[in-house]
């Protein structure tokens, strides 16, 4: 850790509250005050490289247009930020007044703090970077003042949960928040946490094996396994595996809920107890430590001592499971045929073991493979998820779901007529 640079002491006139368990001060600083004493230490939240650059990148994009607004808009306001302050030894004075009619106001006062102390954004981290651009090189900003709001922070493991926690409440409610910084930072997101477990501490993510994106989509660039956004859907489909047998009530109506989509976004609001958390991490780490041992490409991948996919994820196309949108697909029939058949996931991976997992092959040609153009086609990931669920055993989708599938099919083979397609599907049935 860095250790933080002595500043000049402050002496700040601040109102003392409280809501919820959090205590708070209220106050004002200069800008230049912001600049030379407010620090981006949300590295400190993570041990990964990748989320400490997620991180970084979003407390960091976007602080340009804050300085232009500064610089161009005289009618310039801004609502208070929300600093976390740690280490030091902040001292607080209080003063009483006393009116002649027996008023008296308590909680008024002045924050002493000695410059040692790490202060860092909890909430407005665009504004402090903004504000850092615009009084650097020149002194026309320096005395404006902003609303601060001063909070503690203990800089251990249930310390930064708590921070993370407060930082994701406020931006959540403030604006739409997006997938990638939920990822990073929520606290009551069971997928959320364990990818970022996964990321920190499974030895087939650890090593700059998922790509920070802000889509699902990947490259033959880029030599990570996945990205970010498709970890997370291919956890959300084991968290599905984990809650579907749970009874889940709507936070709002209080209602018993059954539908799979609702379950999720209900259970995902409120950080369950950590029993379940851990039980849950717990899943999706034997999950994917099961699936990388399994199939031969992953296993290859996961033992590299250099991370590199171009065997696996080029211009001729490559595995299935360096795709996305195969991934998501294949996670999700695993999912299917481990709820089925009620067995592991190793036996789940064993029923598929004799259809074709290379994308310019007879089966996914044209379905997730455009040979023309060398390139995925990624809206066709249902019919991908019943093609291997029929191959295996097509018992398992409803009459419904079969005649869907086979219009899908034909549609996407631009087949004449169904016996194309049926055609198609008895070559690689599995029997």
């Amino acid at each position: 850790m860095k250790i933080p640079t002595i500043r000049e002491p402050m002496k700040v006139p601040a109102i003392r509250a409280s809501i919820g368990d959090w205590v708070y001060y209220t106050s004002t600083l200069t800008f230049k005050q912001v600049s030379d004493h407010v620090v981006n230490y949300w590295e400190e939240l993570c041990e990964s490289e990748l989320l400490k650059d997620m991180l970084q990148r979003a407390i960091t994009e976007n602080h340009n247009s804050i300085a232009d607004y500064i610089k161009r808009q005289d009618e310039r306001f801004f609502n208070s930020l929300v600093l976390a302050v740690y280490d030091g030894e902040p001292q607080w004075k209080e003063v009483r007044l006393e009116y002649e009619n027996g008023d008296e106001f308590y909680d008024l006062g002045v924050l002493e703090l000695t410059g040692a102390e790490v202060i860092f954004p909890v909430d407005g981290q665009h504004r402090v970077e903004g504000i850092k651009k615009v009084v650097s090189g020149v002194d026309d900003y320096d005395n404006e003042k902003i609303p601060v709001i001063f909070i503690g922070h203990k800089n251990d493991d249930n310390g930064k949960q708590r921070t993370r926690r407060l930082f994701n409440t406020l931006n959540r409610y403030a604006k739409p928040v997006s997938l990638r910084d939920i990822i990073a930072l929520d606290e009551d997101d069971s997928v959320a946490i364990a990818c970022r477990d996964l990321i920190d501490k499974h030895s087939f993510f650890t090593g700059k094996r998922v790509l920070d994106s802000k889509s699902k989509s990947i490259s033959e660039n880029n030599n990570e396994f996945t990205t970010i956004i498709s970890l997370y859907e291919c956890n959300s489909e084991l968290l599905w595996l984990y809650i579907k047998d749970k009874i889940i009530y709507d936070s709002k109506t209080g209602k018993k809920i059954s539908t799979r989509n609702k379950k999720i976004d209900n259970y995902l609001r409120i950080r369950p107890n950590d029993e379940e958390i851990n039980e849950f991490i717990m899943l999706c780490s034997n999950f994917w430590t099961d699936l990388s041992e399994h199939f031969d490409d992953l296993r290859e991948y996961k033992n590299q001592t250099t991370t590199n996919s171009s065997n696996f994820r080029s211009k001729r196309g490559g595995s299935l499971f360096f795709r996305p949108t195969a991934l998501i697909a294949l996670v999700r029939t695993f999912v299917l045929l481990k709820r089925e058949f009620n067995c592991t996931f190793k036996d789940a991976f064993k029923k598929i073991d004799g259809l074709s997992l290379e994308l310019d092959s007879d089966m996914w040609r044209n379905i997730l493979w455009d040979p023309v153009k060398k390139t995925m086609k990624t809206s066709n990931s249902k019919a991908v998820e019943h093609t291997f669920i029929y191959c295996v055993d097509k018992e398992l989708l409803t009459k419904k779901e079969i005649d869907k599938l086979k219009k899908e099919l034909q549609s996407i083979l631009q087949a004449d007529d169904e016996d194309v397609v049926c055609a198609y599907l008895n070559k690689f049935e599995l029997g």
